[in-house]
C-alpha cells in the first residue's frame, strides 16, 4: 500500500493481570488500516480479536487490563498516549464501533431517537430539531423506511436486524474515518446477515471509510475483506491480501478455519474441523501456540519463538506472512508438508 494509512498499529500489546501475574491477550500485533479498504481479523472465540479492537479504543476495564503498550497512530497522534478527554472525542466520533450484540449496546429505557440525539450532541455539537433531523437521515441511509417513526420506538420493539441497522446508523452519524465491526452478523439469520454485509460495503464505498471487521467466518471474509489477519492465542499468525490467504493458505490454523466454515449448529465457540480448543490466556503453550492442535507439528515447533516467514506469493503491495516453521525452507519442513498434505 503506497498511500498513508489512516490508522497505523505497531506492536500493540495488552496484558491482563490475573492473580498478580500479567498475561498477554493481545501480543505484538501490527497492521495498517487504509481508507476505503476492509481488513478482517479472523479466528475462533478467545483468540484476541475483540480485545485488539477494545485496546485500540482504550475501553478495556482496568483492572484487570493493564494499559496497552506499543503505538496506535491516528492522524499523527498515538492514541495510547492521549488523555481520556481527548480520547473521548475520537472514540465514537472518528473511530466508531458496532458490536455483535446490538441488544446489549442499546439502552432499553430510552427511545432510539434519544440515544441517537445523544451521539449527535456529544460528537457533533448539534441539538434539538437539527439532531433529530441528522438521526432520521442516518436511519434512512441504512435502509429504514420510516425513520421518523422509528426514532420514537424503544429497542425491544425492533427485530435483531433492525437493531443492527440502528447501531450502524449511530456509528455512521459522525462520519467516522474508521468503522470497527465486531461480528456484526453473528446474532442474525442468514438473509439478514447478507443485507447487513451489503449495507456496510455500500456505505464504505460511498463514504470511503476504513473498516476493521472482526469475524470467525471465512465466508464473510471472502465476501467483504481486502486484507486478512488470522489471529490465534493473542498473536497474528498469518496475514495477507484476501486472494493470497484463500489461494495459498500458509498456516495450518488458517486451513482448519477454512475447512470449518460454521454450520448453524456450530456458530459459537470452537470450530469442529480443528481438534482441541484455544488455550486459556493463563496457559499458552511454549513454542508455536498452535502446536498442540497442529497436524504438521515437528520438534522445533514446541519451543522458542516462531519467526514470521515471507510466503512466495507476496507482492510489493501485500506481503503474505505466516508464523510457521513449515516455511523455513528446510528439508524437514518440506517432508512434513508432503507427508500430511495441504
Amino acid at each position: 500500500m503506497h498511500e498513508e494509512p489512516i490508522l497505523s498499529i505497531r506492536n500493540l500489546t495488552t496484558k491482563l493481570e490475573i492473580d498478580q501475574h500479567a498475561f498477554p491477550v493481545v501480543d505484538g500485533i501490527s497492521f495498517d488500516l487504509h481508507l476505503g479498504k476492509t481488513l478482517a481479523l479472523v479466528g475462533e472465540s478467545g483468540c484476541g480479536k475483540t480485545l485488539t479492537a477494545l485496546s485500540i479504543l482504550r475501553i478495556l476495564p482496568k483492572p484487570p487490563a493493564l494499559p496497552s503498550e506499543g503505538k496506535v497512530i491516528y492522524k499523527g497522534k498515538n492514541l495510547l498516549a492521549l488523555s481520556e478527554k481527548e480520547m473521548r472525542r475520537i472514540r465514537g466520533g472518528k473511530i466508531a464501533m458496532i458490536f455483535q450484540d446490538p441488544i446489549s449496546a442499546l439502552n432499553p429505557v430510552y427511545t432510539i431517537g434519544a440515544q441517537m440525539m445523544e451521539t449527535a450532541e456529544l460528537h457533533l455539537n448539534i441539538y434539538g430539531e437539527d439532531a433529530l433531523e441528522k438521526a432520521a437521515r442516518a436511519l434512512a441511509e441504512v435502509g429504514i423506511a420510516a425513520p421518523r417513526e422509528l426514532l420514537e420506538a424503544y429497542p425491544h420493539q425492533l427485530s435483531g436486524g433492525m437493531k443492527q441497522r440502528v447501531m450502524i446508523a449511530m456509528a455512521l452519524m459522525c462520519e467516522p474515518d474508521i468503522l470497527i465491526a465486531d461480528e456484526p452478523t453473528t446474532a442474525l439469520d442468514v438473509t439478514i446477515q447478507a443485507q447487513v454485509l451489503d449495507l456496510i460495503r455500500n456505505l464504505q464505498a460511498k463514504k470511503g471509510m476504513a473498516v476493521l471487521l472482526i469475524t470467525h467466518d471465512m465466508g464473510v471474509v471472502a465476501e467483504i475483506a481486502h486484507e486478512v489477519i488470522v489471529m490465534y492465542a493473542a498473536q497474528a499468525i498469518e496475514r495477507g491480501e484476501v486472494g493470497q490467504i484463500f489461494d495459498h493458505m500458509a498456516h495450518p490454523y488458517t486451513m482448519g478455519l477454512f475447512k470449518s466454515r460454521p454450520t448453524f449448529e456450530s456458530k459459537r465457540g470452537a470450530l469442529m474441523a480443528i481438534k482441541g480448543s484455544v488455550p486459556p490466556v493463563t496457559n499458552f503453550p511454549t513454542g508455536c501456540r498452535f502446536h498442540p492442535r497442529c497436524p504438521y507439528v515437528m520438534q522445533k515447533c514446541r519451543h522458542g519463538e516462531v519467526p514470521d516467514f515471507r510466503i512466495a506469493d507476496s507482492t510489493e503491495e501485500y506481503e503474505h506472512i505466516a508464523k510457521c516453521w513449515l516455511h523455513d525452507g528446510s528439508e524437514e519442513s518440506a517432508l512434513r508438508w508432503k507427508e500430511v498434505g495441504p
